[in-house]
């Protein structure tokens, strides 16, 4: 059963009208209902339609009128007689109800009372009177009106007390509904106690159960009173049954009633009117979720792994904070590249011109590219190698990585490595966690949207370590062909083939790599540019770069090679171009400023306006130190930036034979003074010394620039080279440079770096350099242009070393040694 409600002719909204001056009274007596028994009923009638309602015969209700001609109808019928005749509506959505949208038993009704409410609406309260049956509509405008005949009640009842005992029945399940349902106010047990009419009591009862208005109707319709009140007995019972019920569970749960739980229930009532308000639901999403995985390209390992996660949502309450950590696992797998691969391109001519025009010079780079491509266009399933470019910084090895991928024709990433010290980035949180989320490799293919990108992992030297795992050991299983292709991430927790992904790894230090990952790569070293190079690098790609990028063009600016050359030598000192890069950034600053100043300035910049913008000259080619002073010879160096010369100076001092070393240099250089004194004290009458000047004499070794660290064996010979002049005060050789590690058996060893060291020797003016005849293989490597004005010795004793280096001739003022 339900409250009183005002019945809203056009929205069926229903309001409390009753106030406690009413003079209304909603129950009849047995007076009443004789008098209204004897009334006869008008043939013609103006019909009233109702929404959502039926009316009952002595039922008194409150109405709101909103249609046009509903208050056209009761403004006439208020005026004359009082009474309408009332029908509920099939069908509420219809706004201009005709007959057959209209059911044909209906109840005429008497106006009581015509209320003018607030809101400008017109309340209506009517009291049912005799049921009626429509037999024609004579009016459609300006509302119905119609021909009706009363329909008669059939009240005659065969056993009296088997009636008393259903209307007994129907009260006290009336009164059990009034008791169960708490949304029922006390008064109504009041009302159906007082009601002594068996008619009007099924009546009252009917007109207030929560029946649909269809059902309402059936009721309406019975003309036998005996079938209507076992009708009205069996839907109260049905009505009691789920009271109960709803009552029992409410009370079973009630003190397991947590606060998850409670957000739970509100969520379902928020579901509820998000499905009214049209908005999405969660299990709309779920079912979304289910469609596009049909889509899907994986395998049934991830399938089945799917549905299991699927279905383990379902079961789930959203306001859980899993919820959301498994949706967007769910997501994850479906946004996912699963077998989808962009088709590669296989036009090598067209890859060589993107690679020659996106970068000078690297040919041995190149033409690996080149070689991959071939064999996969002549395989087209070779997995994919994983190559890892090393070498100093700023020479092109990460923005090679884009000209691979646009080759290619495949999709670009680009991961740094750079200071990752925690293993879940590469490998992904376990999803049980809060937050947690896959690994920046997974993350990166679902960026990318297919499974066979260009993937860049750039400074893989500098992976760390911590307590939170070692990255470094992570990347085995990613950069091996023969595992990857069941890579397996935390979060995601089935495997995804990464065989099919080109990885492109960049170094500046192969020293830093752990030996398991750098055996799993194919090693290719990009060497820095000589100042030609560079000078064309920055005439080619840097200044038409920062021209645009400054939104200039070539008609504001000339810069000529030697300027650049200038630039070049006197303001930079790196193997790569990055920091010629930011000097050339300066220079068209200058010209910008100029330009929106309305200032003049040289189109075409001379050497004079590039010591204006950049200022003096800094960083000049590396001077060669003369041979004038016994003892101070020039080596070759590699460093972060490139190759470097640098000078070994020695001293001798009265003493007794103490050996001290400065200029920061680390272990292995110490090392290499050491053996080198050890030698030529071994040999000494080999080299002309007399081994008593040992006992009688310090030596001090010093490398300038002591604020740079320094450290390697490639220094050897030339300690060794620079003690020999000490002790023999004899000259080193004009415009020499040497590179190369020493034995104590008198050995020497090559090394690396050669090409940035020879580069370093062209810059400072050398003419001729002493390597090992080891590194002759790395010297045929290089280009013939790089090599043009040096002469190469190669040499596989110290003893050759020494007399390549030293010359016949003493220094000008040579110490005497006795």
């Amino acid at each position: 059963m339900s409250k009183s409600k005002i019945i809203h002719l056009d929205s069926l909204s229903l309001q409390d009208v009753f106030n406690e001056n009413s003079e209304l009274i909603p129950l009849l007596t047995p007076e009443d209902e004789e008098s209204m028994n004897n009334e006869e009923i008008p043939d013609e009638l103006p019909i009233l339609p109702l929404k959502n309602t039926v009316l009952f015969p002595g039922v008194v209700i409150p109405i709101t009128a909103g249609r046009d001609k509903s208050i056209q109808l009761i403004k006439d019928a208020n005026k004359g007689n009082k009474v309408v005749g009332v029908v509920a509506q099939k069908n509420s959505e219809i706004e201009d109800p005709t007959i057959e949208d209209i059911y044909s038993t209906g109840v005429v009704a008497q106006i009581l009372r015509v209320l003018k409410m607030p809101d400008g609406n017109t309340t209506v309260i009517i009291q049912g009177k005799k049921r009626f049956e429509i037999d024609e509509i004579i009016q459609e405008v300006p509302y119905l009106k119609a021909k009706v005949k009363e329909a008669v009640d059939e009240k005659e009842i065969d056993d009296k007390k088997e009636f008393d005992a259903i209307i007994d029945s129907i009260k006290d399940l009336a009164l059990e509904v009034i008791k169960e349902n708490p949304m029922l106010p006390s008064e109504a047990s009041f009302a159906i106690k007082n009601i002594q009419s068996s008619s009007f009591l099924v009546n009252f009862i009917s007109s207030n159960m929560e029946l649909s208005v269809s059902q309402k109707q059936v009721l309406l319709e019975k003309d036998n009173l005996k079938e209507r009140a076992l009708l009205t007995l069996k839907n109260l019972d049905k009505e009691l049954q789920k009271l109960r019920l709803r009552n029992d569970i409410q009370s079973k749960t009630r003190s397991d009633l947590d606060k998850q739980q409670r957000e739970y229930y509100l969520n379902q009532q928020l579901k509820t009117i998000q499905d009214e308000l049209g908005g999405v639901s969660h299990d709309q999403e779920l079912e979304e979720m289910l469609s596009k995985s049909k889509k899907k390209k994986w395998n049934k390992e991830v399938g089945e792994a799917f549905e299991k996660e699927l279905n383990r949502l379902r079961r789930m309450n959203p306001q859980m904070a899993e919820y959301g950590v498994q949706r967007n696992y769910l997501e994850l797998m479906l946004e996912l590249p699963w077998n989808k691969y962009s088709k590669d391109k296989f036009d090598l001519k067209k890859a060589q011109n993107i690679l020659d025009r996106d970068h000078f010079g690297l040919e041995k780079v190149k033409d690996r590219i080149i070689e991959h491509l071939a064999v996969l266009k002549l395989r087209g399933d070779m997995k994919s190698p994983i190559i890892c470019l090393y070498g100093p910084p700023g020479v092109g090895k990460t923005s090679l990585g884009k000209s691979v991928a646009e080759a290619l024709g495949r999709k670009y990433v680009r991961m740094s490595l750079g200071g990752l010290r925690d293993e879940a980035e590469i490998r992904g949180h376990r999803k049980t966690y809060i937050g947690a989320m896959p690994g920046r490799l997974i993350q990166n293919i679902k960026k990318a949207g297919t499974s066979n990108p260009v993937f860049v992992l750039d400074e893989i030297d500098k992976l760390g370590q911590s307590h939170q795992g070692d990255p470094s050991s992570a990347m085995l299983e990613v950069l091996d062909p023969e595992q990857n292709t069941e890579f397996y991430d935390n979060y995601l927790e089935v495997g995804y083939d990464l065989s099919r992904v080109l990885f492109i790894a960049t170094a500046n230090n192969l020293q830093q790599i752990p030996w398991a990952l750098r055996d799993r790569m194919e090693i290719i070293n990009v060497t820095g540019y000589t100042i030609e190079e560079k000078v064309e690098i920055a005439k080619k790609y840097l200044l038409p770069k920062q021209l645009k990028d400054h939104g200039l063009s070539d008609k504001h600016l000339k810069i000529a090679k030697p300027q650049i050359e200038k630039i070049v030598e006197g303001y930079t000192r790196e193997s790569g171009v990055r920091t010629l890069e930011k000097q050339v950034a300066k220079v068209v600053r200058y010209v910008a400023k100029s330009i929106a100043m309305e200032e003049e300035y040289n189109l075409a910049l001379t050497n004079t306006d590039i010591e204006k913008i950049l200022g003096p000259a800094r960083l000049e080619r590396d001077k060669y130190e003369n041979n004038d002073n016994a003892g101070v010879v020039t080596g070759l160096a590699w460093t972060s930036v490139g190759g470097d010369i640098l000078f070994i100076e020695s001293i001798l001092s009265k003493g007794k034979g103490n050996l001290s070393i400065t200029g920061n240099l680390g272990t292995v250089m110490k090392e290499s003074s050491t053996i080198a004194m050890k030698y030529i004290k071994a040999n000494a009458s080999e080299f002309g010394i007399d081994s008593e000047i040992f006992d009688k004499y310090d030596v001090h070794i010093h490398v300038p620039e002591g604020a740079t660290p320094k450290d390697g064996p490639s220094a050897g010979i030339t300690m060794l080279t620079s003690l020999v002049s000490l002790y023999t005060q004899r000259k080193v050789k004009n415009k020499l440079a040497m590179t190369g590690e020493i034995t104590l058996r008198g050995k020497v060893l090559p090394v690396g770096g050669i090409k940035e060291k020879i580069l370093a020797a062209k810059r400072a003016n050398i003419k001729e350099i002493i390597l090992c005849n080891d590194n002759k293989k790395d010297i045929e490597e290089i280009k013939t242009s790089y090599l043009k004005g040096l002469k190469f010795h190669y040499v596989t004793e110290m003893s050759e070393v020494i007399e390549l280096a030293l010359t016949k001739q003493k220094v000008k003022n040579p110490k005497k040694l006795s």
